[in-house]
């Protein structure tokens, strides 16, 4: 933990509002604290993934609770973030620290160029001491590119920055071997791998009903960092400086994996597949066990509606799935170009039709 120089801060929407909507100054200002002493004078890196722009909003739009349409959200997503950006930089001006605002969505990250651009942006706002505040985009986010929920993308983007360590607050201290509220339940201090959960009833709804996540996406969150070689430390956000420490609190995930390619992480685990292409048997073998780039000859069928550029799901004969990868043409080209040589489609077609369908480089196998 005193090691780590390059920290992500995940904090949720409950620990930072009031359950009635509206952002809470002083909870605001109480992590603050936290953040800016350990940052110190440059000695650690901050980037905060932050919720609560949708909550944020409920109040000023005279909303009593979070609104279940898309379009309500996006509009107090519209308000509330102009209202937490303010929150976090009259907070951190106390200390002479500056912030800057950085919204994704799914779809940003799984496309090379935008991820590209979002990883330039991260890299020079820390290089110039500044403190990025990461949300998702709520207010053009659509539910084909939303991430889903806070946690999932605060473990990408602790990949994609290369942080040492993520820290996930929320209003419960930690993973507990049954409900928290009940006598006789323990909190897990340790978590190694997969086995250490087992049998473990993890809760899925947040107490205060402003965000939407809860326990299960801190687990999964935990569990994709974890995974790309991050340790994770998951308690509440009235115990941060004491688990910015080092101290005995929370759920510490030791790492269980290497780091992989920023991007296939994020199209594994942040794209939503809008079609698919069934794969003949030898196909399959080559793109997964031989780790090739998929070619039009190996295509037996083409499901949905895609453009280029849109992730796909791989799928065996049988259905499953078995990788996810960034198609090269649009749908309705893929039909003539089934199992048929890239050279053929070259003289027939022009040189245009002389790629992959699926570069290997653009493409991530998926562990059923």
């Amino acid at each position: 933990m005193g090691e780590a120089r390059r920290i992500v801060v995940k904090v949720g929407s409950s620990s930072l509002t009031t359950a009635a909507g509206g952002l809470d100054a002083d909870r605001v200002d109480a992590l603050v604290d936290v953040l800016a002493k350990l940052r110190g004078g440059g000695e650690k890196e901050i980037v905060l993934v932050s919720s609560g722009a949708i909550a944020a909003g409920l109040a000023p739009l005279g909303l009593r609770r979070r609104p279940k349409d898309l379009a309500r959200q996006q509009a107090a997503a519209s308000v509330g973030q102009g209202l937490l950006v303010a929150r976090y930089t009259a907070s951190f001006a106390r200390y002479g620290v500056r912030v800057g605002q950085v919204l994704l969505t799914s779809d940003d990250m799984s496309r090379r160029a935008h991820h590209r651009n979002a990883s330039r942006t991260l890299d020079k706002l820390l290089a110039m001491g500044a403190v990025p505040v990461v949300n998702e985009n709520d207010t053009v986010a659509t539910d084909e590119i939303r991430f889903g929920d806070n946690d999932r993308l605060a473990a990408l983007v602790a990949h994609l920055v290369r942080a040492d360590l993520l820290v996930l607050l929320s209003d419960i201290d930690g993973v507990y071997d049954g409900d928290p509220g009940r006598p006789g339940t323990s909190r897990i201090a340790q978590v190694r791998g997969p086995e250490d959960l087992a049998g473990v009833e993890i809760g899925s709804a947040g107490r205060a009903g402003v965000g939407t996540g809860g326990m299960v996406t801190k687990v999964e969150a935990a569990r994709i960092a974890a995974a790309a070689g991050i340790p994770v430390v998951l308690t509440s956000a009235v115990h941060a400086a004491e688990a910015l420490a080092g101290g005995d609190t929370g759920t510490y995930f030791h790492p269980t994996g290497k780091r992989s390619a920023d991007r296939l992480l994020w199209l594994q685990h942040a794209s939503t597949p809008q079609g698919a292409l069934v794969l003949d048997d030898g196909a399959v073998d080559a793109v997964v066990r031989r780790r090739t780039s998929l070619l039009p000859a190996g295509i037996a069928a083409v499901e949905g509606e895609f453009n280029a550029g849109d992730p796909v799901e791989l799928r065996d004969a049988t259905g499953r799935a078995v990788a996810r990868g960034l198609v090269n043409f649009d749908a309705k080209e893929i039909p003539r170009l089934l199992g048929r040589s890239t050279r053929e489609l070259a003289r027939e077609l022009g040189p245009a039709y002389e790629r992959e369908v699926v570069h290997r480089d653009d493409l991530v196998l998926l562990h059923a």
